[in-house]
C-alpha cells in the first residue's frame, strides 16, 4: 500500500470499511482492503444491504479461494452477482515510505516484530506464520516491481528461513506459465527492466548497535526523539501562560501534526543532513522569505503613490512588471512560509531534546566507541552525570559499548557499570539480553565491525548564533559527519560488487529461475549488480537507510572525480554508475521501541 493520500485526503475521498455508511444505490464503489475474515464479512454485508450500484473489489494481497467463494455466495444470495464488476489481487501488501524505502504492511505489528521472531517460547507453527507473513509481503513487492530477484542471505538465521520460503513461492509461480505474475506485460513493468535485481536478506541480529545508536541526521533524529510514524510527526506545543480567576497557569498543550512528504522540498533536500546544517538552512530560508516579503510590501507601497509628478509616474511604470511577478508568485511564497513554519517547529522540538539530553555528546561518544578510537572521557562519568540524558540514553550508550568491545569487561568492572546504571534509574533487563546475544554471536561468528572514525567536531555552533536566529544552539557541538559504511551497507557492498570477503563468502545463493530447487552455487560470471534491495528481517531504522543513501552519493562523487567526461552523465543520472538501492524492513522502529522489545526477550538459535 503506497502513501499516496494524506489522512485528510483519505477522509475527503474515501470511507473506512467498518464505518457507518448510508446506501448510495446509483454510485459505484471501489474497495481497497486486506482479505481478512472481518473485512470479507463486512463486504458481504454491504452486498446484502445493496449499498452501491456496482462493486470493484481490490485486495491488498491475494485472496484465498474459500474467501472468494464466501463473497460469491453472498452476492448470489443478495441477487447482486451482476453488480460485482471487477475483482483484483493488487499485491500491494507493503508500505512505501520513500521512493527507495518500504516496510511491511501488517495490521498486527507484533506478529512480525523483533521480539516475536526471537522469543524463546515461540512454537514451530507460530514461527511458520511469522515467516509466511513476511514472505507474502516480499512476494507482493516483487510482483509490483515486476522482477524476479537473485536472493542472498546469511546462514542459520531468520533471514535464511525467509529466503527459502520466498525462493519456493517465486519458483512455484514461475512454473505455472499460464498464471505466472512475472510474464508478459508485468515483467519489466517496474524500474528494474534490464537486469535482475539482487535481494540481500539480512537478520537484525547481525548488528544490534545501530538500532540503539544516537543519531545526528535530521530524519533519523525526528524518528528517534519525536512521535514520527508513516511520515507524520506529532508535536505537543505550549506557549506562555493564560490568566484565570485562580491566577496564571501554563497553557494547555496543543497537539499539532505535520506531514513530511516528498512534495516538501526542504525535507527532501535536508532530511539526510546533520542537524546543525538543518538549523542553519531553516534560518537562511526564513531570511530569504522575509526579504521577498519586504520586496512585495515595498512594491505595494510604490504602487500606492499619489500625485501626478513625473517621478511617481515613472516609478509606477518601472515597478508594475515587478509587482505583477511578485503577486503571481504569492502562492509559492505562502507555501514557502508554511514549510518554514513547519520545519521551525519540528527542528525546535528536536533541538530541545538535543540540549536537554546532551544528544550531541552521546552521538560523538558512541561514534568513537563503534569506531574504536580513543575516548576522551570515562564511560562511567557520562553514566553518572545526572544532567547527561535520560536513563534510556545511558542504557543505550552502555549497550553499544558492550556490543562493540571485542573483550567484554571483567565481572568487577561490569558490576561497577551495573551499579552506576541502576543508580541512574536504568532497567537492566536489556543488558541481560545483550549478554546472551553476544555470547551466541561469539559462538556463531565474529561480531560486526563498524570501521574508523566518522565524526569531526568543528566547535560550537557560533555561525547559527546570529542575531534574530530561531535556534539558540549555544553549547551544542557542530559535528561534521564522515561517511563510514555500517554492517548492513558493508554486506550489501560485498554482495553487490561480488567481492570476496569472509563476512559474506558463506552467504547462500538462490535463483528462483533455476530449474534446480536446491541451493545453487554462485555463478562464475561475477558481474556486479546494478540494482539491489536490502531487506532486514527483524526490523530496520532510518540510520541504516540514510547510510545506504550516503553510500551511493559518496561513490558517485568518487567516480565523478576519476572518470572521463563522456561517462559523467551516465553516472550522475542514476546514482552509483547506474546503481539503485532500495531499503526495506519487517518493521521500522526507533531505539525506544527496540529497547522495549529486548527487555523481555532471550536469544533463540535457528538451525
Amino acid at each position: 500500500m503506497c502513501l499516496m493520500l494524506k489522512t485528510a485526503q483519505e477522509n475527503q475521498y474515501g470511507r473506512l470499511l467498518h464505518s457507518d455508511r448510508d446506501p448510495i444505490p446509483d454510485v459505484p464503489a471501489v474497495y481497497f482492503v486486506m482479505p481478512t475474515e472481518e473485512n470479507i464479512d463486512r463486504m458481504c454485508q454491504d452486498l446484502r444491504n445493496q449499498l452501491y450500484e456496482s462493486y470493484y473489489l481490490n485486495f491488498i494481497s491475494a485472496i484465498s479461494r474459500s474467501k472468494l467463494e464466501d463473497i460469491a455466495n453472498a452476492a448470489l444470495a443478495a441477487s447482486a452477482v451482476t453488480q460485482v464488476a471487477k475483482v483484483f489481487d493488487q499485491y500491494l501488501n507493503f508500505i512505501t515510505l520513500e521512493d527507495d524505502m518500504f516496510v511491511l504492511c501488517n495490521q498486527n505489528k507484533e506478529l512480525v516484530s523483533y521480539r516475536a521472531i526471537n522469543r524463546p517460547d515461540i512454537t514451530d507453527t507460530e514461527m511458520e506464520t511469522v515467516m509466511d507473513t513476511i514472505v507474502d509481503s516480499l512476494f507482493c513487492f516483487f510482483v509490483t516491481l515486476g522482477a524476479v530477484p537473485i536472493i542472498r542471505c546469511s546462514r542459520g538465521t531468520a533471514a535464511e528461513m525467509v529466503a527459502v520460503k520466498l525462493d519456493k513461492k517465486l519458483r512455484e509461480n514461475l512454473r505455472d506459465a499460464r498464471n505466472s505474475l512475472f510474464t508478459g506485460d508485468t515483467l519489466g513493468a517496474g524500474q528494474f527492466s534490464f537486469q535482475r535485481p539482487l535481494l540481500v536478506l539480512v537478520d537484525r541480529n547481525i548488528d544490534l548497535a545501530t538500532p540503539l545508536h544516537h543519531t545526528w541526521t535530521y530524519q533519523a533524529l525526528v524518528h528517534d526523539v519525536l512521535d514520527f510514524h508513516l511520515n507524520r510527526v506529532n508535536l505537543e506545543e505550549t506557549s506562555g501562560v493564560e490568566n484565570s480567576p485562580a491566577g496564571a497557569r501554563p497553557k494547555r498543550k496543543n497537539k499539532k501534526s505535520y506531514d513530511l512528504t516528498p512534495v516538501d522540498k526542504f525535507w527532501q533536500k535536508h532530511k539526510g543532513s546533520p542537524f546543525p546544517e538543518v538549523a542553519e538552512s531553516v534560518q537562511q530560508e526564513l531570511e530569504s522569505y522575509r526579504a521577498q516579503e519586504d520586496e512585495v510590501k515595498r512594491l505595494k507601497s510604490i504602487m500606492g503613490l499619489e500625485g501626478e509628478d513625473e517621478g511617481a509616474i515613472s516609478m509606477l511604470s518601472d515597478n508594475t512588471a515587478k509587482l505583477t511577478s511578485a503577486v503571481s508568485s504569492l502562492p509559492e511564497l505562502l507555501e514557502k512560509k508554511r514549510l518554514i513554519d513547519l520545519h521551525t517547529n519540528v527542528a525546535t522540538a528536536v533541538l530541545e531534546h538535543i540540549k536537554a539530553r546532551k544528544l550531541d555528546v552521546y552521538f560523538e561518544y558512541e561514534e568513537k566507541i563503534m569506531s574504536k578510537t580513543t575516548l576522551d572521557k570515562s564511560l562511567l562519568d557520562i553514566i553518572s552525570d545526572p544532567d547527561a540524558g535520560t536513563p534510556e540514553d545511558k542504557m543505550r550508550l552502555f549497550l553499544i559499548y558492550y556490543i562493540s568491545t571485542q573483550q567484554a569487561p571483567s565481572e568487577a568492572d561490569l558490576e561497577q557499570y551495573k551499579k552506576a546504571l541502576t543508580d541512574a534509574g536504568c532497567n537492566l533487563n536489556p543488558l541481560q539480553y545483550i549478554k546472551q546475544w553476544k555470547a551466541f554471536t561469539k559462538m556463531a561468528s565474529a561480531p560486526a565491525s563498524y570501521g574508523s572514525t566518522t565524526t569531526k567536531s568543528m566547535g560550537l555552533l557560533s555561525r547559527v548564533m546570529n542575531t534574530g536566529s530561531q535556534f539558540v544552539m549555544e553549547g551544542v557541538k557542530n559535528l561534521v559527519l564522515k561517511q563510514q559504511n555500517l554492517p548492513v551497507t558493508r554486506i550489501l557492498d560485498n554482495l553487490m560488487e561480488m567481492k570476496s570477503n569472509p563476512e559474506t563468502d558463506d552467504y547462500r545463493y538462490f535463483d528462483p529461475k533455476m530449474l534446480r530447487g536446491n541451493d545453487s552455487s554462485v555463478p562464475r560470471n561475477k558481474n556486479p549488480f546494478q540494482e539491489a534491495i536490502v531487506f532486514v528481517v527483524g526490523g530496520g531504522n532510518y540510520i541504516e537507510y540514510q547510510n545506504l543513501v550516503d553510500y551511493i552519493k559518496v561513490d558517485v562523487y568518487t567516480k565523478i572525480q576519476h572518470c572521463p567526461q563522456e561517462r559523467l552523465s551516465r553516472i550522475t543520472k542514476k546514482g552509483k554508475q547506474g546503481k539503485h538501492i532500495l531499503y526495506g524492513c519487517s518493521e521500522l522502529f526507533n531505539a525506544t521501541q527496540f529497547i522495549k522489545q529486548v527487555k523481555y526477550t532471550f536469544v533463540v538459535c535457528f538451525c
